[in-house]
């Protein structure tokens, strides 16, 4: 194989874990905050991108696209938080439940709303291209994926790491009880950490339309790498959603080059092997 090859795969499954970062940082927050089993956050990028993909048909903005997509999901998401899941604290099965109808019910309003046909956003002309260097071609909206998880990357590790709603996250992941007995109210973090956690999905299901597509389906099958990338780098981490979406992006597209029969088990047999070795993932504490 050319050295072209291996160039071309590494930078596009850098690409592709970039944008899985944008939807399993919010997974990874809400599992870490509140230990709900949101079966419900692929539909908010799939319908986020249906959002941002309305937007752009009549106003013709991919910045507002992306505002709208977030904004209008992160209420979704505060709404489910608010009316529904609070009154299932602890209950798994419920919050399973619960959320999988939800999120049956998102993908019968997207087909009733948009059809079942496929769409794709156009990116904005500055975006589209493609860049040459050395032995690769890469296209300029891949890397405008990468460097958008990178900041968003950067701005929520400072907010976590630097402020003191920050620290109160923290707090709340690590000990929720505590927490709430030296004053920190929990459930506000919580509502407004599912509405962080929706909004991150929904950006990332806008910009993730501008080369996946959008249609009827796509929650169900991104969802499965979201919880791989939360599982593998431990639930409620931040540096474990990077580590595991930049793995996961790279064993999903070196899985399906290499042996596109077995792109399955290139993606989980690792996930369970590093599972067998440290159940609490490669960043989680018990």
């Amino acid at each position: 194989m050319t050295a072209e090859f291996w160039v071309t795969q590494t930078f596009n499954g850098v690409s592709y874990g970039a944008l899985l970062f944008l939807l399993a940082s919010g997974l990874s927050l809400i599992f870490g905050v509140m230990r709900v089993v949101n079966l419900a956050h692929g539909s908010y990028f799939m319908l986020g991108g249906y959002v941002g993909l309305s937007v752009v048909w009549r106003t013709g903005s991919y910045v507002l696209a992306l505002a709208a997509g977030a904004l209008v999901l992160a209420v979704v998401g505060m709404a489910m938080e608010r009316l529904f899941l609070r009154r299932l604290p602890g209950q798994t099965l419920g919050q399973v439940l619960m959320t999988i109808g939800f999120a049956l019910i998102f993908q019968d309003l997207a087909l009733l709303i948009w059809g079942g046909d496929p769409y794709a956003i156009r990116p904005p002309s500055m975006l589209a291209g493609v860049l040459t260097a050395g032995p690769g071609r890469f296209p300029i909206y891949r890397i405008f994926i990468i460097v958008v998880a990178v900041v968003i990357g950067a701005a929520l590790w400072l907010a976590l790491d630097r402020t003191r709603v920050g620290a109160m996250i923290r707090a709340a992941v690590d000990d929720p009880e505590m927490a709430q007995g030296i004053g920190i109210r929990v459930p506000r973090i919580s509502l407004g950490v599912f509405g962080l956690g929706a909004a991150l999905a929904a950006f990332g299901g806008v910009v993730g339309a501008g080369f996946l597509g959008v249609y009827p389906g796509l929650d169900f099958e991104i969802l499965p790498y979201a919880f791989v990338v939360v599982i593998v780098g431990g639930l409620g981490s931040l540096p474990g959603a990077m580590v595991g979406s930049l793995l996961v992006g790279l064993l999903d597209n070196f899985g399906k080059a290499l042996f596109p029969e077995l792109s399955y088990f290139t993606l989980f047999a690792p996930m369970a092997l590093i599972l067998a070795l440290k159940p609490t993932g490669l960043f989680g504490r018990v």
